[in-house]
């Protein structure tokens, strides 16, 4: 018996409460399994422990802490070389390089833009597995 299609995940990482549990509630309405963390330790601790489950990351750069957004990304790409990241943040001013292939959406993003993102980078990663399998 085949067994049955794993969920896109998306490991969210953003410090505004209200903003976290939105996104967290739209990606899972829309069929994206979802790991959320509201700060960048937290958010690399889901990483050692589900890495390899996630696929996508969507993070707010500037996170309370040491651990900001960049460094998050960095770690992520350590584990997924070729999955997809997005960066969120109150300003356009990247003072340091985002990692290749990422993409950059300035808040207060739309979230239909944010789901438009989700389901693009889901079907992408299905085609991908269905590749692989």
């Amino acid at each position: 018996m085949p067994q049955p299609a794993l969920k896109p995940c998306v490991l969210i990482v953003e410090d505004s409460y209200m903003l976290l549990e939105l996104l967290v509630t739209l990606c899972e309405q829309h069929g994206v399994a979802t790991l959320s963390a509201s700060s960048g330790e937290a958010a690399l601790t889901l990483l050692r422990e589900h890495g390899a489950r996630i696929d996508w990351l969507l993070t707010d750069i500037r996170l309370p802490g040491l651990v900001d957004g960049w460094s998050v990304a960095e770690a992520y790409r350590q584990m997924q070389p070729h999955r997809p990241v997005i960066y969120s943040s109150t300003t356009a001013n990247l003072n340091r390089p985002a990692v290749p292939g990422s993409i950059f959406v300035t808040k207060p993003f739309v979230i239909a833009d944010i789901l438009r993102l989700a389901r693009m980078m889901a079907s992408e990663i299905e085609v991908s597995r269905q590749l692989c399998a």
